[in-house]
């Protein structure tokens, strides 16, 4: 049973994974639902497919549906749809011609630009009262969480 503060009792790891699957369900719903205010001209696909290329310097289409697990139709329709926004291009593989790799244009830079800024101020404004040891812990047991779940095969 959840002490006042709404932590399960010592010895409920079972409650306290429990609490933990709820609340990150909970969180992802949020995250979902916020993306739109974040970043109003993208869906949460989009975004994350430009802060993928971002984060890459570039890749092929193919590259983005293994990491994420995603059909490679699905891929083709999104990055179809970034390209006619004007956010994505293709442009020749330097080191194999045959190739095409994705990069973001100016545009799409801008546009990620805007939403990352909007998404910071937002994470500022939810944790502004938090101690700075427990923005440390809480950084640390992301990442400790996301490190263990390792990368998509």
């Amino acid at each position: 049973m959840p002490d006042s503060a709404g932590t399960p009792a010592v010895g409920g790891r079972e409650a306290a994974v429990a609490t933990i699957q709820r609340e990150l369900t909970a969180f992802a719903r949020r995250a979902r639902a916020s993306a739109a205010r974040m970043h109003p001209e993208l869906s949460l696909v989009s975004y994350t497919l430009l802060a993928h290329l971002e984060d890459s310097g570039g890749c092929r289409a193919t590259d983005l549906a293994a990491y994420y697990l995603l059909d490679k139709s699905t891929v083709s329709r999104q990055v179809a749809a970034l390209e006619r926004a004007g956010h994505v291009e293709r442009r020749t593989d330097p080191a194999d011609h045959r190739i095409q790799l994705l990069h973001l244009t100016g545009q799409g830079e801008q546009v990620l630009a805007r939403a990352a800024d909007r998404r910071s101020q937002a994470f500022h404004a939810r944790l502004g009262d938090w101690e700075p040891a427990e923005l440390v812990r809480f950084a640390a047991y992301l990442v400790r969480y996301n490190d263990e779940a390792g990368e998509p095969a």
